[in-house]
């Protein structure tokens, strides 16, 4: 029993020697990163890493001074820029309203309509405005719902609203870009811009003074403004938006912030356009919402609007009655 009991000591003695002696060839925290690489790259701003086993490198990088500039761009410059463009718009509408007061009808209305707009073209502007302003409510909390919208509403009510609306903004994306390229494809050939605008720039759309009416057809100029802002900053907000749900197709994580800083600043853009588009169609302009209500519009508003594209309308149901009439 002595001797067994003396071999076993022997073995645990060899065991424990070779692996002191293992670990002392090899060092696991030799490529560690240590508390002072740590501190070094937190007051000289260098990017410091540690290792992975996953075949992504730059997830390796545990300090990265390009991500504490985008984080403090996140954190206050794009919060800055859309409260801003909100509130700004928000004011010039208020002091416009008050100057101008509502645009009305001056040869009141007639009675008599005129078809402005198809139920297919009200469809795809219906389902584009919609989720629109799903996406804009939705992306707006992810940028200031902490500071503005937690301390209202409570820790509890906010995630519950910020989880449903993340998967909305994500699912809605995709309704939006279809309505997106319905709305390109239908109004596209009437706003192709037009000489005729020059008149209706001139006379600054009739908008600051009473009485004036600038000829115009199916769009004057200043909706060409609202069709192509639209669309341009629609199809951005689109591909930035894909980038953001797909990060692996982005590129690098610089790439992906870069989408993400360009997705809020548009998106700001045009919530500030669409705030003014809203105001025109509804308070602003007298007879504007029955356009995309039930498509049709009084003629003497249309007339004082879109007096070009009256005239059309009158000379195609010319010609269709025309056609239809039968030779006596």
């Amino acid at each position: 029993m002595k001797q067994i009991l003396s071999r076993l000591a022997a073995a645990s003695g060899l065991a424990l020697a070779g692996a002191s002696a293992a670990l002392a060839q090899v060092n696991p925290t030799a490529s560690s990163v240590n508390e002072e690489a740590l501190m070094r790259g937190l007051q000289s701003g260098e990017v410091v890493g540690g290792r992975v086993s996953i075949p992504n490198p730059e997830a390796a990088a545990l300090i990265n001074p390009d991500n504490k500039l985008w984080a403090a761009m996140q954190g206050a410059t794009l919060h800055t820029l859309s409260i801003a463009a909100i509130l700004v718009t928000l004011a010039v509408l208020v002091l416009f309203y008050l100057i101008r007061g509502r645009i009305r009808v001056e040869g009141g209305f007639s009675g008599r309509k005129i078809l402005r707009f198809t139920s297919v073209e009200r469809f795809a502007h219906w389902l584009l405005a919609s989720t629109f302003i799903v996406l804009a409510l939705t992306g707006l909390n992810l940028i200031i719902g902490r500071t503005v919208i937690l301390p209202l509403v409570g820790e509890r009510a906010f995630g519950t609203m910020t989880a449903w609306g993340k998967i909305a903004h994500n699912y809605l994306a995709w309704p939006f870009m279809a309505a997106l390229i319905m709305v390109f494809l239908l109004w596209v050939i009437h706003n192709v811009p037009a000489r005729i605008d020059l008149e209706w720039i001139k006379q600054g759309g009739g908008i600051l003074k009473k009485g004036v009416h600038p000829p115009a057809r199916k769009f004057n100029f200043g909706q060409k403004i609202v069709f192509w802002a639209v669309v341009l900053g629609g199809a951005a907000m689109s591909y930035t938006g894909i980038m953001l749900l797909f990060p692996a197709e982005a590129g690098t994580v610089a790439d992906w912030q870069f989408y993400q800083v360009i997705h809020a600043l548009v998106a700001a853009g045009m919530s500030a356009l669409i705030l003014g588009h809203i105001y025109i169609g509804t308070l602003g302009m007298e007879g504007a919402f029955d356009a995309m209500g039930n498509g049709e519009v009084d003629e003497n508003w249309a007339k004082e609007h879109h007096s070009l594209w009256v005239d059309e309308v009158k000379e195609t149901r010319v010609r269709n009655d025309a056609r239809t009439t039968p030779a006596e």
